[in-house]
């Protein structure tokens, strides 16, 4: 950052600052011209190292460039600044985070933030004439050893040098181009968070605001950030959700210290403030409230001091998007229209019935179970031909293993409690029949129950020996899940990130219990996926297989009811893709996660250099999976799969910086099932895809009853050999999980299907 004790120097060439030096061959940078940017590189110069960066609009140059000194810039822990020169001269200003501070899982993430505000801003904002209130990124490299992102420098000198030497008007429109700027930024759902006199310069006509390093999305939990006065009593504790009225508190500091040459207390309205006649009009409006909820919007504060709101005029070019969030209203009432001809519960006849599956075998002669015998009760009830669903047992009641059969997942045949099929699996995979009849101790038949396997009993001739946790057989209504997609489409990257997010508590705050199915299974996926994948490591390919297991399960409750069983299938793109034995488990599988690549899938040329990089190419004919699963599964009457369905577009940090992208990336999932954003990321994401990819690319949406679409992130960037150098980052990996539960009836609060626009 330039020396704030010395005038604004402009952008020119730098050729006298060394008497020896020959004059530079390089053209000049004129900075007002940024399509120069796009321009090759030059061969290095004997005073300068070489830089490669992505502009703004992610196209890749590459300068010549010479560095100054370094310094750490208040505010920005682990990030350190200096000048560059690109070049023939043209002077920028490089935040950059250092090897060390990236040890901080925050840190990176920080920096991350800051340059998707930089860029939407830029991108919305920076050809309009009062762009100029804001920072102007040049370039950034978010991939590098030491991730960067480059602005101009600003003009002007901070606030504070000004104090006592501003005339009314320029304090009048100091505060009115501040209210502006935080118009323009709430149009964005941002909030800059670090409005100050030290941080906001004025160069005698506009307002510069410092760099979005402390930036939120409107909406966000508040982190506390700042000191008083400037920051709002809000802010500063860390309460509620980032509200654009937060800076506004600010503004209002700010007009305050400008006024008075004096700092206030910053815990409300100053004391002295009726003294202060200019100020009175800020005063009635509440802007001085230390609550949000109290003060005015930005529209109405430059009503107030009468500023013109460029928002109001429509600023910014026509939506492209807006054509297909229309078109995905369209395709929603054509389902719906649909479903209701086919009346609940139809299902087409050729797909056979998808709830009960064949026909069961007959029952085994009625035997005292091993639980009766620990807990009482006679024989087995005679079992109905078709039993009404039974209460769900109080809670720390031990279900009755035998009043109803279940389905195995693998095979598609019911399977019932016997306790003759009980096994335990040791560590060289052998199975060990477990016989229970002389333990008299509840507590260690639960615990032994927990942990051991009941032996499917329909294996056959040339069918592979299987097993089910007991747990399955005995707790509530199973839902089995499938991932979907091509080879190296990310499926099992972001069911590890998925796991991963549940094992650190992520559905609790949704009024969710989560246990393991089994815990000796679950223990080895966490240490051979979830682990190996925190720790940065990319995950090996998922082998083909003769026959379906899932990858891990878990036993999942909500207030106190009977937890139900949750198992997830990962198979490999190749088994997908083939019509094959290995693949009739889908015909019985609840939900299913359809798993998009955005480098198969958009034509987007930002994403060229990752597709050389990767060798993969992109597809107008959509996933081969997704076709040949659909194709697979049972539809209902009026011709949609019945099963519902989350198509998640993984990879999204890839397209981060696309408007739309950023809109769901760039946040956190809230911490509560919401219906109506579940449905807007769906429309949003239905949008972009059907904008930049082809028809076939949305056929898991258009062939299911139910379906959402998501914006997601397993991995966070891309791996480097076999190792993701900034480590893994998740985001947003739940989401279509808690959308199926949703779907499916798991999740507290939400109907089944709710999430779906009707």
């Amino acid at each position: 950052m330039t020396d704030p004790n010395q005038p604004n120097q402009p952008n020119q060439p730098n050729r006298g600052d060394r008497p020896d030096r020959p004059a530079d061959p390089y053209p000049p940078i004129d900075p007002d011209h940024p399509d120069h940017l796009s321009e090759p590189g030059t061969p290095t110069h004997p005073y300068y190292q070489e830089l490669e960066f992505l502009t703004h609009e992610e196209v890749p140059v590459r300068f010549a460039v010479r560095y100054g000194e370094d310094h750490r810039p208040p505010g920005r822990p682990g990030v350190l600044a200096r000048r560059a020169t690109l070049g023939a001269g043209w002077s920028v200003l490089q935040y950059r985070l250092t090897a060390s501070a990236q040890d901080d899982p925050r840190a990176y993430g920080l920096l991350e933030r800051e340059v998707a505000a930089a860029i939407a801003v830029e991108r919305r904002y920076g050809q309009q004439r009062f762009g100029a209130v804001f920072p102007r990124i040049v370039g950034f490299d978010l991939t590098a050893a030491e991730p960067f992102v480059l602005y101009r420098p600003p003009a002007g000198r901070p606030l504070s040098e000004w104090a006592g030497r501003l005339g009314a008007e320029d304090q009048e429109r100091i505060t009115g181009q501040l209210a502006m700027a935080v118009r323009l930024l709430a149009g964005m759902d941002l909030v800059h968070r670090a409005l100050a006199p030290d941080t906001v310069r004025w160069d005698g006509s506009r307002v510069r605001l410092s760099e979005p390093y402390a930036a939120l999305r409107a909406g966000e939990a508040r982190e506390p950030f700042g000191a008083a006065p400037w920051a709002s009593p809000e802010q500063r504790a860390g309460s509620g959700a980032a509200d654009p009225r937060d800076d506004l508190w600010s503004v209002a500091q700010i007009a305050y210290y400008l006024l008075a040459g004096r700092p206030d207390r910053g815990d409300g309205p100053p004391p002295d403030l009726a003294e202060y006649r200019r100020l009175a009009a800020l005063g009635q409006s509440g802007l001085f409230s230390p609550h949000a909820a109290e003060r005015p919007h930005a529209a109405a504060l430059m009503r107030l001091l009468h500023v013109p709101d460029p928002l109001a005029t429509g600023v910014g070019a026509a939506d492209p998007l807006a054509r297909w969030r229309a078109e995905y209203d369209r395709q929603i009432a054509r389902k719906n229209t649909l479903r209701e001809g086919a009346g609940p519960g139809a299902v087409a006849p050729s797909g056979g019935d998808r709830d009960t599956g064949p026909e069961p075998l007959a029952p085994r002669p009625p035997r005292t179970s091993l639980l009766d015998r620990i807990f009482g009760g006679g024989q087995e009830p005679a079992r109905p031909a078709d039993p009404a669903p039974s209460p769900s047992p109080p809670p720390g009641a031990v279900p009755d293993p035998l009043s109803r059969s279940r389905m195995c997942p693998h095979c598609l045949l019911p399977v019932a409690y016997d306790e003759r099929l009980l096994v335990t699996i040791d560590a060289k995979g052998n199975r060990i029949p477990l016989d229970l009849s002389g333990e008299r101790r509840p507590g260690h038949v639960a615990d032994a129950l927990r942990k051991a396997y009941h032996l499917c009993p329909h294996t056959v001739d040339g069918d592979e020996e299987h097993e089910l946790p007991v747990p399955y057989l005995t707790t509530g209504e199973p839902l089995s899940i499938a991932l979907v997609g091509s080879s190296s489409v990310g499926k099992t990257h972001l069911l590890a990130a998925m796991l991963g997010e549940v094992e650190l508590g992520g559905l609790e705050p949704y009024g969710l219990k989560c246990r393991p199915l089994n815990p000796e299974a679950h223990r080895t996926y966490l240490r051979e996926r979830v682990q190996s994948l925190q720790q940065g490591r990319q995950l090996g390919r998922t082998g083909q297989q003769t026959f379906a297991r899932f990858a891990d399960g878990l036993l999942v409750s909500a207030g106190g009811a009977t937890p139900r069983p949750v198992v997830f299938f990962d198979l490999a793109g190749e088994d997908l893709a083939q019509d094959g034995e290995v693949g009739r488990f889908l015909m019985g599988v609840d939900a299913f996660v359809f798993v998009l690549d955005p480098l198969r899938a958009l034509r987007l040329s930002s994403l060229d250099p990752v597709r050389e990089q990767s060798g993969l190419r992109r597809r107008d004919l959509g996933d081969e999976a997704f076709t040949t699963v659909l194709n697979r599964i049972p539809r209902q009457r009026g011709g949609l799969v019945a099963a519902p369905a989350a198509l998640a577009v993984n990879k999204s940090d890839l397209v981060r910086f696309e408007p739309v992208v950023d809109r769901w990336l760039g946040r956190s999932l809230p911490g509560r099932h919401d219906p109506a954003a579940l449905r807007d990321e769906s429309r949003d994401a239905y949008a972009f895809l059907a904008h930049h990819a082809s028809a076939a690319w949305l056929k898991p949406f258009d062939d299911c009853a139910d379906c959402t679409l998501h914006f997601v992130a397993a991995t966070g960037g891309q791996a480097r050999g076999d190792r993701f150098p900034h480590g893994a980052r998740p985001r947003r990996v739940l989401a279509p999980l808690l959308s199926l539960f949703a779907m499916c009836g798991l999740l507290p609060g939400a109907e089944p299907r709710e999430g779906i626009a009707r």
